[in-house]
């Protein structure tokens, strides 16, 4: 499938409208169904728009493709993570058995050093309240944007209209 420009898009819509304005003065009684019928008709805007929707269709194949593709390598990416923490763990519990505390070879040396040791939190609510961080308030959007739309006034908000989106439905 032929690459369709930008520029080539453009010079269709520019010859679409000086087609129908063409036709309109040309047949000053075509009603606007008439008019819209033969201009898309006549004219190689449609199928160009057409074209541009299936190449971006093929985009959207391959972005999924790719997706589950790379869905697919971190799934072994993670898999071979944890074996490799697993072999650093048999390793390091062969040692901490042994009390084999360094080992020397020509490509590493392999040593275990003693680690601080961890706190746990075994209920939170008897924690004092000194060791809790306020957390900042959060703009709740999804409760805002229902109640503006819903008609009302929200100081420091305002509903702006969006223009018309493209609907592809393939079969």
């Amino acid at each position: 499938m032929q690459t369709v420009r930008k520029i080539d898009v453009d010079h269709a819509v520019a010859a679409f409208r000086t087609l129908r304005l063409k036709l309109a003065q040309e047949f000053p009684d075509a009603d606007e169904e008439t008019l819209s019928d033969t201009t898309e008709g006549i004219s190689a805007l449609p199928e160009l728009v057409a074209q541009v929707i299936r190449s971006s269709l093929d985009d959207k194949s391959l972005a999924s493709a790719l997706k589950a593709r790379i869905d697919e390598m971190s799934l072994r990416r993670t898999r071979l993570l944890t074996r490799a923490d697993k072999k650093r763990e048999l390793a390091a519990d062969a040692m901490r058995e042994t009390s084999l505390r360094k080992i020397l070879e020509p490509d590493l040396t392999l040593s275990l050093r003693p680690c601080p040791p961890t706190v746990a939190v075994t209920d939170e609510q008897l924690v004092p309240e000194d060791y809790w961080i306020a957390q900042p308030a959060k703009l709740n959007r999804k409760d805002l944007r229902e109640r503006v739309l819903s008609g009302l006034a929200v100081p420091g908000t305002q509903v702006i209209d969006q223009p018309d989106t493209l609907s592809v439905r393939t079969k």
